[in-house]
């Protein structure tokens, strides 16, 4: 404001002429480069999405690309001819406060997971009980739960003993892999 209490422009500020005339010669700048163009699915979206979205960024989120990790490690690496473990492991790491607090360290977090599930009596008994559901659902028959004093059905393919030893084996494997 001046003395007299009008506003004026600033001498160094561009002006609304200026702006106008850069932002046209922008987008005659971008009609010309499309003009010898195709469109195409991948143009539309980088259109939509705006400038500067993809760069140097995955277009995939953080916390999805660690569950997907995970996901591919167990996938080669945790022997489940059932391949409910393989399911309800994932499920469960993927709602955990372990991959929340660390999803830049997927492995980690996996390890982590199998530890505090071997450490614990009660959350084996419960992964294999989760184990033994999903894989009744998978093969749409009757589930074979383990139960304390009774002797171990020969069909089960997932006892304590089975997963405790499919937990360590992974944790192992995982401690190899770090080095």
């Amino acid at each position: 404001m001046d003395e007299e209490g009008e506003s004026r422009p600033m001498a160094h500020a561009p002006s609304d002429k200026q702006d106008a005339q850069r932002s046209e010669a922008d987008a005659e700048l971008e009609r010309e480069i499309r003009q010898g163009r195709k469109f195409n699915l991948g143009e539309a979206i980088g259109r939509s999405a705006g400038p500067g979205v993809m760069k140097g960024e995955s277009p995939v989120p953080r916390m999805q690309q660690a569950e997907i990790e995970i996901e591919a490690w167990l996938r080669s690496h945790l022997l489940d001819a059932g391949g409910a473990l393989k399911i309800i492991l994932h499920r469960n790491v993927k709602a955990s406060d372990l991959l929340l607090n660390n999803f830049d360290q997927p492995l980690v977090v996996l390890a982590g997971y199998c530890q505090r599930v071997l450490d614990s009596d009660y959350l084996l008994e419960e992964l294999v009980r989760d184990a033994d559901t999903e894989w009744g659902r998978l093969m749409g028959e009757r589930p074979y739960f383990e139960e304390k004093g009774a002797p171990l059905h020969p069909d089960d393919p997932y006892t304590a003993e089975s997963v405790r030893n499919a937990l360590s084996d992974l944790l192992k494997q995982l401690a190899m892999n770090k080095r």
